[in-house]
């Protein structure tokens, strides 16, 4: 097995995972929708998950490019990797009630515990430590990794732009499995995955979106992140 620093090139010995099923939890929301989108234009087969079928379905058919839409049980069970999308505030319940759909399968939380004042956006500590920890606690037979933390949701569903100029961060126990959603985020135009380290260190990774809305709007922008040297 190569090791973490020894290619050039971070898309090294990635997997193929052109032809997984991805299934987005969360995906008639605005990040949840803009990755659908982005990875459907990829090629990547897409279902769209909601609590109401026909949610889901409506949403799908707006997207266009093959993506289907499916309640969220149905969604957890056809697909190969599930990303979840959800608002942090039911985060757990969603969870907790499709341990058994997304056991085996590779679940990739890019949720974002946060709250919000007359400050501006500030990062909430969950008991487990991150969004991605609870993830992990509540599903003991899933392949738990987390990704897509700092991904714009109007640059990924602007259709006029070609590329998303940004790295994803990937986190996760399992070697395979972050390698598998470093390969699905590389297949953006424009994004690269890179491993950034154990489940453990997925809070400071979901905090860093605070600082990031606050960059936005204080320039205006929908920054991403680079990774140098990489």
């Amino acid at each position: 097995m190569t090791s973490l620093d020894s290619a050039t090139n971070p898309a090294h010995d990635l997997p193929d995972v052109s032809q997984l099923v991805v299934g987005v939890l969360g995906g008639t929301g605005d990040q949840g929708r803009g990755l659908a989108y982005r990875l459907a234009k990829a090629g990547q087969p897409v279902i769209i998950g909601s609590r109401t079928a026909e949610r889901a379905e409506a949403s799908a058919a707006e997207l266009g490019l093959g993506v289907r839409g499916a309640d969220n049980a149905t969604t957890a069970r056809e697909s190969d990797i599930v990303i979840i999308a959800v608002p942090w505030d039911g985060h757990a319940a969603t969870l907790s009630a499709l341990r058994e759909e997304l056991a085996g399968k590779i679940v990739v939380d890019c949720v974002n515990p946060l709250g919000f004042d007359k400050q501006g956006a500030y990062a909430l500590k969950p008991e487990e430590g991150s969004a991605a920890q609870q993830a992990a606690a509540l599903l003991p037979d899933s392949r738990v990794t987390a990704a897509f933390h700092h991904l714009s949701a109007v640059l990924l569903q602007d259709e006029s732009i070609a590329e998303i100029d940004t790295d994803v961060m990937v986190l996760g126990e399992e070697r395979a499995a972050t390698d598998i959603v470093q390969a699905l985020a590389s297949r953006i135009p424009g994004m690269r995955g890179i491993f950034a380290g154990r489940l453990r260190n997925a809070h400071q990774v979901e905090s860093l979106v605070a600082n990031l809305i606050s960059v936005n709007r204080r320039y205006k922008a929908h920054a991403g992140l680079r990774v140098t040297d990489v």
